[in-house]
């Protein structure tokens, strides 16, 4: 049932995984040049490789179970970029060339926050299915 409402969490953080990175910036260096993801391609690669596991995710519907482990895996797939993010911007010798951070920063924090949302609502699926079965 793909209209359930943790199908709707896992397309906005396809979106948000596949399709922001690209539109807003990482940050600015002090020459103004804005950075993508698309110039860092190990940035770039978490961000399609969470973006496909959610949508892989919305479609196994059927097994909740794995669905719910997708959904943990990319959990901490987005730790990870979060962590490359922060590691990228602080280690490149401070303000002498990161100058202003972008809104693209936070795109994983926000797909966490969605991830969680999803697998708390896959968690409710799950136990409503074990109830049903045990009045049978």
């Amino acid at each position: 049932m793909i209209q359930r409402i943790q199908s709707i969490y896992l397309l906005l953080v396809a979106v948000i995984a596949g399709g922001l990175p690209f539109v807003f910036s990482l940050w600015k260096n002090t020459s103004d040049a804005t950075i993508y993801a698309i110039n860092q391609p190990l940035i770039l690669g978490l961000f399609i490789v969470s973006a496909i596991m959610s949508l892989v995710s919305i479609f196994m519907f059927k097994n909740r179970k794995s669905q719910f482990v997708i959904n943990r895996l990319n959990i901490i797939l987005n730790f990870i970029l979060l962590i490359v993010l922060v590691y990228q911007s602080l280690s490149l010798s401070g303000e002498a060339e990161v100058s202003e951070k972008g809104i693209g920063m936070i795109l994983p924090i926000v797909s966490i926050v969605l991830l969680v949302l999803a697998n708390k609502a896959i968690k409710k699926d799950e136990d409503l299915v074990k109830s049903v079965d045990r009045l049978r």
